[in-house]
């Protein structure tokens, strides 16, 4: 069954009123099958459902165009420079549509003052699954961004992604 017959045109179109981008058809190109990811009224296609796991892997692992990428000053001053988690989600969805993730634990630091959060992210491929997990800390009484348990999912979430190689150019910039 081809995979552009998973999604309705209502849906496809759900998706795009959701998340669309004229810039993604240039660094989505490959893709097949009719989901939606950008700003505009332009469709990108979906990699699909039915590839192997190193198709998947090798899309995952193209550089986030820069349009993408958000950056936010840390508490010392420095600029962050990252791709928020729903994008991080919708990307997921193109490449990836079976995909699954969940939180593995939640733990407060005995003295109260942060929250750490593993969360796992699986892969299916026609070949193969595979998985990675990461965490995620934020602090208690730091409310910006969020509560600190979201924060702390989010960044764990992330930090999972980019163990499949999904933004993790963004961990080798220089900071200038």
């Amino acid at each position: 069954m081809a995979s552009s017959s998973l999604l309705s045109s209502s849906s496809r179109k759900w998706l795009r009123r959701l998340w669309n981008d004229s810039n993604k058809s240039k660094y989505y190109s490959s893709c097949s099958s009719g989901v939606v990811v950008g700003d505009s009224d332009s469709e990108v296609e979906s990699s699909g459902i039915s590839r192997p796991l190193c198709e998947i892997l090798k899309e995952l692992n193209k550089k986030v165009p820069d349009h993408l990428v958000k950056t936010r000053l840390q508490n010392d001053g420095f600029p962050l420079r990252y791709v928020p988690w729903h994008t991080v989600n919708r990307i997921l969805n193109l490449h990836a549509p079976e995909w699954s993730g969940e939180v593995r634990s939640i733990t407060y630091s005995p003295d109260s003052n942060s929250v750490s959060v593993v969360y796992r992210v699986t892969l299916y491929g026609t070949d193969a699954e595979i998985f990675r997990e990461s965490t995620g800390t934020a602090s208690i009484h730091d409310t910006t961004y969020g509560d600190p348990v979201q924060k702390a999912e989010a960044m764990a979430f992330r930090r999972a992604c980019a163990r499949f190689g999904l933004a993790l150019h963004l961990y080798h910039e220089d900071a200038s």
